[in-house]
């Protein structure tokens, strides 16, 4: 099971945008797809019965989408990093997520890579094409700008003492001339619990920064567990609700106890209605508390 799970946030698009992000890769699909209960339609304003939320696989890689409501709007801030294997791949690629999108880097050659260009698609989601092959198609890329602009090693370093199996990979710095702030993060990848992910500071000022539209959920096994990441990354209380929280950095995350999908799943619904409506009213999740419901 894939630990750390992208989450993005829609109004009311993500059967959508999953059935076209699952159609321009291969090793994709649509997994789940979940409904607003009684409970959770009072509490969120969806209509009951509505898509709630889309497990989908993109090349290997989990996701969730989520409709929660116009609150949440995609920035540059967090984007896909796709590095792709044939010459006509981004081609292709581009092309199909620029459609009704906004393009933010032509798709062109770069002193980086022979084929390179960053989009934003029709539903504001950023993706960054890349010609080469790389063990994980498709990695998160965080770029720390706005308020956290420069704190992209900071940050990267922070994440790698909290989960296992993580490590960094590959660090490239700007030089002088190259950003106001040099010596900072021009591009990283590190792994987090075996995932691959990348990093970057932006070398110019950004009037955006990270929104809770694309979180990152954590999936725990044990009290513990939850318990040591949210003390490691909770640093906004006003923040946490429902298992999500927001970190020093501005980044969202869901830290999810993996029995939760099992209780809210119950096969009495009146047992998983009781489940939502005490989920509701925690901000870090207690796992007992739901069994007792």
């Amino acid at each position: 099971m894939q630990n750390i799970v992208p989450c993005l946030w829609f109004d009311d698009q993500a059967e959508e945008a999953a059935g076209l992000y699952t159609s321009l890769f291969r090793d994709s699909e649509i997994g789940d797809i979940t409904r607003y209960s009684a409970a959770s339609a009072e509490a969120s304003g969806r209509p009951a019965g509505s898509v709630m939320t889309v497990s989908f696989r993109l090349a290997g890689l989990e996701f969730t989408a989520l409709n929660g409501g116009p609150e949440f709007r995609f920035t540059p801030a967090i984007s896909f990093y796709v590095s792709c294997e044939t010459a006509d791949e981004p081609e292709v690629l581009f092309q199909a997520l620029a459609d009704g999108g906004t393009i933010l880097m032509p798709l062109d050659r770069y002193p980086w890579s022979e084929k390179y260009g960053w989009v934003q698609d029709k539903y504001g989601v950023s993706w960054q094409l890349i010609l080469g092959e790389h063990p994980q198609k498709i990695a998160p890329c965080l770029m720390f700008c706005g308020a956290h602009q420069g704190e992209a090693e900071e940050a990267m370093q922070y994440y790698a003492t909290i989960f296992g199996n993580s490590a960094v990979t590959m660090v490239a710095r700007y030089e002088a001339g190259e950003t106001d702030l040099p010596a900072t993060l021009k591009h990283a990848k590190f792994l987090l619990d075996g995932q691959e992910f990348v990093a970057m500071d932006s070398g110019v000022e950004q009037p955006f920064t990270f929104t809770e539209a694309i979180s990152l959920a954590v999936n725990c096994d044990s009290r513990e567990e939850v318990d040591r990441f949210w003390e490691h990354l909770s640093a906004v209380p006003q923040a946490e609700q429902c298992g999500w929280l927001k970190d020093r950095f501005g980044l969202s995350w869901q830290i999810i106890p993996t029995e939760l999908f099992a209780l809210l799943n119950d096969s009495d619904p009146k047992k998983a209605e009781r489940v939502t409506r005490a989920m509701l009213g925690m901000k870090k999740i207690e796992i007992q508390g739901l069994r007792n419901a």
